[in-house]
C-alpha cells in the first residue's frame, strides 16, 4: 500500500469508515488514488460520490450520516425522526427526508431513501441540529414531526400518527402545546385538537380515579 493510500485510509478511519468525494477532493485525495483504493478493495464505492472502508463503518447511525452527506437540504423527517427520537416501534425499511417543495430528489442508491415535499413554512418549521461522530444532522423535534406524521397520515398510517402523539406526552413529556404550535403550521390542527383532549382527559380520569 502506498503511502497516499494509507493516508486515504486512514482519514476514512477518523471519519468514521465514509466521507463524501467532495470532502476527499477537499484534503486532497483525487479519483487516481481512490480508484487505486477501489482496485485493491480496501475501500468500496456505496453510492455516486460517497465511499466508505471495505472494513466497515464506526458511525452509530450511518444511514443519517449518509443523508447528511448525500444530500445537504434534506431533514429527517417522520418515522426516520420518530425512531431517532426513540417514539416508534415501527420497523424502518427507508430513511424518511423531507425536501422543500418545488425541489428534484437527488438520486441515491445508499441508504434506500422516500422523499416526502414539504411545503416552505413547514419545511423550515422545528428544525434540530444533532452531532453524530462530526457530522451535522438535521432531524424535526419530536413536537413538529408528531404534527408531520398527521400531516402524511394517509402514507404512513393513522395509528402510527396517534401512537406517536400518545409517546411524545406520556413518555417523552413534549408539551401539548409545542406540538399544536406546529399542527397550527401543518394545518393539521383540527384534526390533532380532538385526539389530545380526548387523550389528556383520559390521563387526568385516571390520575383521580
Amino acid at each position: 500500500m502506498g503511502s497516499k493510500e494509507a493516508k486515504l485510509i486512514q482519514f476514512l478511519r477518523e471519519k468514521g469508515g465514509m466521507a463524501g468525494y467532495s470532502e476527499l477532493k477537499k484534503v486532497g485525495f483525487n479519483k487516481a488514488i481512490l480508484k487505486i483504493s477501489l482496485k485493491n478493495k480496501n475501500i468500496k464505492r456505496i453510492d455516486r460520490g460517497l465511499y466508505c472502508l471495505s472494513e466497515g463503518m464506526s458511525f452509530s447511525n450511518p444511514d443519517l450520516v449518509a443523508i447528511s452527506i448525500k444530500i445537504p437540504k434534506g431533514i429527517v423527517c417522520l418515522l426516520s425522526a420518530l425512531a431517532f427520537h426513540e417514539a416508534t416501534n415501527e420497523i424502518l425499511k427507508y430513511v424518511d427526508v423531507a425536501i422543500p417543495r418545488g425541489t428534484h430528489e437527488t438520486r441515491v442508491t445508499y441508504p434506500p431513501i422516500r422523499f416526502y415535499r414539504f411545503a416552505p413554512e413547514a419545511w423550515e418549521a422545528g428544525v434540530e441540529k444533532h452531532e453524530i461522530e462530526g457530522y451535522r444532522i438535521k432531524i424535526y423535534s419530536l413536537a413538529k414531526t408528531v404534527a408531520d406524521c398527521f400531516k402524511f397520515r394517509n402514507r404512513i398510517g393513522i395509528n402510527v400518527a396517534r401512537e406517536a402523539l400518545k409517546i411524545a406526552v406520556a413518555e417523552k413529556h413534549v408539551k401539548p402545546k409545542d406540538i399544536m404550535e406546529y399542527a397550527k403550521i401543518c394545518r393539521v390542527d383540527k384534526i390533532i385538537k380532538p385526539i389530545l383532549e380526548t387523550m389528556l382527559f383520559d390521563r387526568l380520569f385516571g390520575q383521580l380515579s
